[in-house]
This record gives C-alpha cells, sequence and structure tokens, in this order.
C-alpha cells in the first residue's frame, strides 16, 4: 500500500498499526455492530471511556484527583469553556502570549469576563518565547494560561512559570504525549485530539478536582465542566469513534515505552531537519530562535516566496505532504507529531539538500 510522508500539522499521521486495527474493528467491534453505531449509553461505550480515561492518566502519571474529560470543539472551544467556567467579576484570567492561539484564547476571554496579559512575546513577531521570570502573576487571578506548544510559529516553552496557588492552565493541543512533563503542576490541561492523540473530532480536558470545584454554577450546563465531570462525558451524545481511535492510540504509546521513549524520537526526528536549516549557510532560515525551537512543528523560511511555493510543488512529487505554512504567515512547516516515523523526517531531509543543490 503506497503511504506518502504525512507531516500536516492537523489532522495529522496516526500510526499505520492503529489505522490496521481500527480497520479490523470497523464493522464488528463488539455484538456485531460498529462502534460508529452503538448508543453512548451503552456498557461498552461505558466501559470505553473508562478504559481510555485510565490508560490517559497512567500515561500522565497522575492520580485519581484528577478526572479526564471528552467533550467537542476542538481547542477552540476551551478558548471560551476556561473563562466561563471559571472567571468572575472579581477575578481575571491571566494570560501567557507566545503565538497566534495563546492570542486567540487571550481574545475569546476578553469577551467573556476580564482578561489580561502575564507576558508578551508578540513585539518580536513570535520569533521567542517569553522569560518565565518576566511572567506577571496576579495572586488574585483565577487562573493563568499558556500554551505549551505553539503550532503555526513553532515554538515550545521548556519551562513554566512559578504560580505558587493560582491554578496553572495549559492549551497542549499539539504537543500532549510527545514529551516528559510535570503534569502535575497544571490544575487544568487540554488538547484536541488531531495531533499526537488521534483523529479530528474529540478534545481532552484533564482537571484537578479542585479546579473542577471552582467552577462557577451560572455556566451554561453543556459548557460546564461539571457536567462532563458528573455524567462520565456521556451528557450528550459525544464522538465515541474519535474517542474509541484515541484509546487504540494511547495504547500504541504504551507499546512503544511510553511518553519517555516517544520523546527520545520526536528529538531524533527534529533535529535531523534543525540540522539541515542550520547547515545550509543561511538557505533555509528558522523562525524561531534556537532555544525556543518546537520538536513538533519546525518552521523555516527561504529568501524568495517563489522558491518556497516551488519547494512545496516539488515536495508533493516526491511523496511529501503538509509543508506549506501556516495561511497567516507562510513560509514552510514540518508537523513531526508521534506518528510521523523517523524514516519519513530522514527523507524529508534528504530532499531538503537535494533541494539545495539543484536550485540553491
Amino acid at each position: 500500500m503506497y503511504r506518502i510522508n504525512n507531516f500536516n500539522p492537523g489532522p495529522a499521521a496516526l500510526p499505520l498499526e492503529v489505522l490496521n486495527q481500527a480497520q479490523d474493528t470497523f464493522i464488528a467491534y463488539r455484538n456485531g455492530m460498529s462502534i460508529m453505531e452503538m448508543s453512548h449509553r451503552s456498557k461498552d461505550v461505558e466501559q470505553l471511556f473508562v478504559e481510555t480515561q485510565q490508560i490517559l492518566l497512567e500515561l500522565l502519571g497522575l492520580n485519581s484527583k484528577y478526572q479526564v474529560l471528552f467533550m467537542s470543539g476542538g481547542a477552540s472551544m476551551q478558548f471560551a469553556m476556561v473563562p466561563m467556567n471559571l472567571l468572575s467579576p472579581k477575578r481575571n484570567g491571566s494570560y501567557i502570549l507566545s503565538g497566534s492561539f495563546s492570542e486567540k484564547a487571550y481574545k475569546e476571554a476578553q469577551t467573556i469576563g476580564n482578561a489580561t496579559i502575564a507576558a508578551s512575546s508578540q513585539s518580536q513577531n513570535w520569533s521567542t518565547l517569553p522569560a518565565m521570570r518576566d511572567v506577571s502573576v496576579d495572586p488574585e487571578a483565577a487562573y493563568i494560561h499558556i500554551t505549551t506548544n505553539n503550532t503555526i510559529e513553532g515554538s515550545q516553552f521548556r519551562d513554566f512559570p512559578s504560580v505558587n496557588s493560582v491554578p496553572l492552565i495549559g492549551d497542549m493541543t499539539s504537543d500532549l504525549l510527545s514529551r516528559q512533563l510535570a503534569f502535575n503542576k497544571f490544575s487544568m490541561f487540554y488538547a484536541s485530539a488531531q495531533k499526537n492523540l488521534g483523529p479530528a473530532g474529540a478534545t481532552v480536558v484533564v482537571i484537578h478536582e479542585d479546579l473542577l470545584k471552582a467552577c462557577v454554577n451560572t455556566t451554561p450546563t453543556i459548557l460546564n465542566y461539571k457536567t462532563y465531570a458528573q455524567n462520565n462525558s456521556l451528557y450528550n451524545t459525544p464522538p465515541v469513534h474519535s474517542i474509541y481511535m484515541m484509546k487504540l492510540v494511547l495504547e500504541w504509546v504504551n507499546r512503544q515505552g511510553g511518553i519517555a521513549e516517544i520523546e527520545k524520537r520526536n528529538i531524533q526526528k527534529a533535529n535531523l531537519l534543525y540540522d539541515v536549516i542550520d547547515r545550509s549557510g543561511d538557505y533555509y532560515k528558522g523562525i524561531i530562535e534556537k532555544p525556543f525551537r518546537s520538536m513538533m512543528n519546525i518552521t523555516w523560511r527561504m529568501n524568495d516566496e517563489k522558491l518556497e511555493k516551488l519547494f512545496v510543488q516539488e515536495s508533493e512529487l516526491h511523496g511529501f505532504d503538509g509543508l506549506a505554512g501556516h495561511r497567516s504567515v507562510g513560509g514552510l512547516r514540518a508537523s513531526a507529531y508521534n506518528a510521523v516515523p523517523y524514516q519519513a523526517c530522514k527523507d524529508l531531509a534528504e530532499f531538503m539538500l537535494d533541494f539545495q543543490k539543484r536550485y540553491g
């Protein structure tokens, strides 16, 4: 079977092993019925949710004080749900701005309540990240929000602010499961599934019980985190098949050796591409300053936009897909998520070298 090298930023590559598993059970999951046909009130679906929640918490090294919630709407819905659940007239949300999506989260919060900027690298055109020493933490804030990896720009935080008793909330959409973190420093984090967790459709929220108690009761029922927690994410019809796929992906991560082994591979993959960029004599120019580069989203520019377009066109002819930068910033980007094989990154590195020989 012909498979291209998929570097799309999301929906993104899924492990071939997982796709084969899903294919085998697509028509008959249990009891002669596809998981896509099953009632979300059935015992099989309830069990699926419980097992998926348990596997995720085990992979992250979190205890039972955290709850895993499943919903839809992607990270964009969380931009609204976080302030809707946690802001009050006397308490603001505090945001660390480091890229386009963190800015969107901040602007959404402003439509709901009082949101402030704790730190920002916008004046550097997002080419760097705010230093943790520059983060202004309001001790009375309802929370402080950080986007751990910037998908569009290609930057990634290595450390996080000291927030004392202020809840730390992370948008981990594009790097959850990609590296080891002290997840217990976060009162809550969330991720839409179409990067490292599974196919598009499902969103995961991992929330500490103390923050769950702090959610305001005036939030509409369907947008209240308490509703999902009290009903095991089955208050309304959830994206069952996407969650099933997520379970298969989590089991796949376990079989690879867990997050620690996945992180080693991701470092190796990213280094292949960054090495080509750094040794190209500025033929390829990294967008993000070196200390802040992402392992997940490798971004670069070339001197000529026409040459960038030619690079994308030729890459597609050579079996690559998804290498154009985000439409809002242009340039080039390779999203090397967990399921992207090492060989795919090696092939891309070789293509980049060959392209420079031919057009450099």
